[in-house]
Order: structure tokens, then sequence, then C-alpha cells
């Protein structure tokens, strides 16, 4: 069993359990399920960087990243750094997230957030918008075709953007969908965890123009992003090159300044 399979049956009894505990009705009563959404497609497009910075405590690759800064000070060094957005990783058994993280991140900036989930029912869309997020992840590689139709069409019912990530050209060819609002190119293999950019260059001719494309994981050069601009990409997601460091926000200031300057 790979780590991706491993992680989606966690997942499937840890969102029965979610269920029992809070319901529907009291996710769409939340105090955040009203509030307007701060769109990461019309960011990135107006962006000079184009990065979204990511909250990440440990990984089944790495173990441990950082789980000694607290997300409120990354929420607050992203923003201050001129971040297009903010993706806040929420699974708790193997990546050491929390659902309250959201909660935090969105009481202490006013970043797009990607809720970063391996979402498999459409509970954790809802949960997503209860607790502040702006966006969601959908990954092609644990959906089928008709999953990604539907959570994609609930989640812009919920004026909430959808980022697709795909691993290859066959997720893609069944993941172009009108409800979709960027197209993510995971550099990463999900089974193996390997990382090569290589994917995205690859995959880029094959995604049309009016999806916003991001390149995930694997970027830690400002050489890199300049070389997958020239493939039509607008966002790049960086998460381990910040945090594993003791100041993320900080990295991530001199960061975009080399970048843009």
């Amino acid at each position: 069993m790979s780590i991706l399979d491993k992680i989606v049956a966690h997942k499937i009894k840890e969102v029965a359990l979610q269920k029992e505990l809070v319901s529907f009705h009291q996710l769409e009563r939340s105090r955040l399920f009203d509030r307007p959404s701060n769109s990461l497609a019309e960011a990135l497009k107006q962006s000079q960087s184009g990065i979204i910075a990511e909250h990440k405590r440990r990984s089944p690759s790495k173990s441990v990243i950082n789980e000694n800064v607290s997300i409120d000070t990354v929420a607050k060094g992203y923003e201050a750094a001129g971040v297009c957005g903010m993706s806040v990783l929420t699974d708790a058994h193997f990546f050491g997230g929390h659902l309250n993280d959201l909660l935090i991140a969105r009481e202490h900036c006013n970043l797009p957030l990607l809720r970063k989930e391996f979402i498999i029912d459409e509970y954790q869309i809802i949960e997503a918008k209860a607790n502040g997020a702006d966006v969601i992840l959908l990954i092609a590689a644990i959906l089928e075709e008709q999953e990604i139709k539907q959570f994609s069409e609930i989640a812009k019912g919920l004026h909430l953007d959808v980022l697709l990530e795909v691993h290859n050209e066959q997720e893609l060819a069944y993941s172009l969908m009108p409800n979709i609002d960027m197209l993510g190119v995971n550099n990463r293999n999900l089974k193996t965890f390997e990382v090569n950019t290589d994917i995205s260059k690859t995959l880029s001719r094959h995604i049309p123009d009016e999806f916003v494309k991001v390149s995930e994981s694997g970027i830690h050069s400002t050489e890199t992003i300049n070389d997958l601009r020239s493939y039509g990409f607008e966002g790049f997601l960086i998460g381990e090159n910040f945090m594993k460091t003791n100041d993320p926000g900080k990295s991530a200031t001199a960061f975009i300044k080399q970048l843009i300057s």
C-alpha cells in the first residue's frame, strides 16, 4: 500500500467520525460560513510573484519540518512578505495540521486561504467554508471524474475557488471542467514522494489557457520559478523552503524580494 493509499484509508474513517461529531447544519451556522471569499485565482493573475506559501509542520517524506513556530506568526509573516495566498495543511495524522489552523490563520491575515487537504467527501468542502477557507484542493489521483465534477460544483456554489491537482497526463485528461479555477501540477509523486519539476513542464502544454497554472512542490529557487514561468505558470506553491527555517515569513520576504528585483 502506497503512502497515498494509507492517507485515503485513514481519511475515510476520520471523516465518518467527524460527521458524527459536527453536523452539516452546525457547519452551515458557523459565523464564517457567509463570509465573502477572496479569490486566489484572481490574486495570482495580478501578482508579480505568484507565491502561495504553505504552513506545514511535518510530512510523511520529511518527518518533522517545523513544529515550533505558531501558525498566527506564520500567517502574519506571509502576509507581510506579500505572498498571493496561504496554503494551510489541515491533515492531522500524517502532516500534523488541524482544522483550527484555518481559523487561526483567518483571524490573523486577509490572504486567500487554501485548505490543503485530501478531500474525499463533500462534508470536507462545507468544513472548509465554515472554517474560513477561500479555496479547496481537489486531488485527481484520489477522485473519480464524477467526484471532481460534483465537488467542484459544490465549491463554486459556496463561492470557493477550486485548485485541481494532477500528476500525469491521464489525470489531466478527465479533470478539465468548467468549475475548476486553477490547474495545479504536483511535482511530487504522491505514491513515491519523489520530486521533479520537469513534470510541470511536460504537462504545461496540455493545460488550456483558461486555467491558471500552478506548479506545486520542489520549488526552492527563483531560477526555478523563472524557468516555470516560461511554460505559462502563474502560481507557485512553496512550503518546505520557508517552513524549514526559524522564521518562514522572513524567508518568504527575502525570497520574494529576490524574485521581483
